[in-house]
């Protein structure tokens, strides 16, 4: 059974037993906490985000150099590979009949806890040990530090299961240079070891057998700053020079930049096939099976977040248009064929970009009832 642990204390040093999905470990002013689901890729559930969401409400009241966060996943796979959305269909479907309504709950509540990583006043360090996708980016992106690893597999895969980027993906895809955030949100393309650095997601990189320097220095700091961390991080860490050329995210990034930047996904479209070249050809065979629906809302979604003032107002936003995709068909359909009868062949509706209007995509960002809304 999970047991609250004062994170003021000096001296405490807590192991919850091995059955708990979040283990934490506190280490004189260091809390190294661990997601842990291995068999399930450390997927993100409604009991982890219960589990995690106390300690962060708890680190509001303290202030810079109290303490540092250590954040990775159990196993050799995954730091967290996506939040656990089979519920949800199980639940829409009649499988896992329930009195709550698990849609609303599980993404407020994990939504509450993304924005409560954002304005944490405590360094997080979060290392990503393998896959960190979806839920598991919004765990870890919105902390100050991503330290990224030769096993780091990163992607925002929500188009191919007809959902959108959301735990905060409008606040962070944004800032990525070069429209790289717009590319990877339409695509759901992955980004490996040093291109999670270069592409400016990660913050440091360091190689796995190295992983437990990186924890030891950090473990051993008596004044825990982000000033503080961030030189260990430096001092520790490898010296990658993310301009190389042999890098996959330096290859094509002219045309992403061009490409990525219009005005339209028709527009998008229409430029990769005037582009005629492999690459251009195979993003857009990817971006054709994906769900239409999913491609104009998340690049709305997108250019609103740009304009939006914090994580927190991002987040707001994407609450309604995830409870407006619970009502859709392309969410419920893009499990189906991925997770439950994975036959990979989802039958989207519409079925194309050119059936997708305006007004239907402005209808995914329509306010909710007033008691609905999230608020943070």
């Amino acid at each position: 059974m999970f047991r609250a642990i004062n994170l003021t204390s000096k001296n405490v040093r807590y192991f919850t037993t091995s059955t708990e999905e979040v283990l934490f470990d506190k280490k004189g002013k260091c809390l190294n906490v661990l997601l842990n689901r291995p068999k399930a890729l450390n997927a993100l559930n409604p009991g982890m985000v219960k589990l995690l969401t106390p300690k962060y409400q708890e680190m509001k009241n303290m202030k810079d150099g109290d303490m540092v966060l250590i954040m990775k996943g159990s196993g050799e796979k995954a730091f967290c590979a996506g939040g656990d959305i089979k519920a949800i269909y199980d639940y829409k479907k009649g499988v896992a009949p329930s009195t709550e309504n698990i849609g609303d709950l599980f993404f407020r509540e994990e939504y509450i806890l993304n924005n409560l990583i954002g304005t944490n006043p405590i360094p997080q360090v979060s290392i990503y040990n393998g896959f960190a996708m979806g839920g598991g980016v919004g765990l870890s992106v919105h902390g100050k530090f991503r330290v990224a690893t030769d096993t780091t597999v990163f992607a925002m895969p929500e188009t191919a299961i007809g959902f959108f980027c959301d735990v905060g993906g409008s606040h962070f895809l944004p800032k990525l240079k070069h429209n790289y955030g717009m590319y990877l949100a339409l695509t759901g393309n992955k980004l490996k070891g040093k291109n999670v650095l270069a592409s400016g997601v990660a913050t440091h990189f360091i190689s796995n057998e190295r992983i437990k320097d990186v924890e030891s220095a950090l473990e051993n700091l008596s004044n825990p700053t982000h000033e503080n961390v961030k030189k260990v991080l430096d001092q520790v860490c490898d010296k990658i020079d993310v301009n190389d050329s042999s890098l996959e995210f330096n290859q094509n990034l002219e045309t992403i930049e061009r490409i990525f930047g219009k005005s339209s996904v028709e527009e998008i479209f229409d430029s990769l096939e005037k582009e005629n070249t492999e690459w251009s050809k195979q993003t857009l065979k990817t971006l054709k099976t994906v769900s239409p629906t999913s491609l104009k809302v998340v690049f709305e979604q997108m250019n609103q977040g740009k304009k939006l003032p914090s994580l927190a107002k991002c987040l707001e936003m994407e609450f309604r248009i995830s409870q407006h995709f619970l009502e859709k068909p392309d969410f419920f359909e893009g499990v189906r064929a991925l997770l439950v009868d994975k036959d990979k062949n989802p039958k989207w509706n519409p079925s194309s970009i050119d059936q997708v209007s305006d007004d239907l995509v402005k209808s995914y960002f329509a306010p909710l009832k007033s008691d609905q809304e999230l608020k943070l």
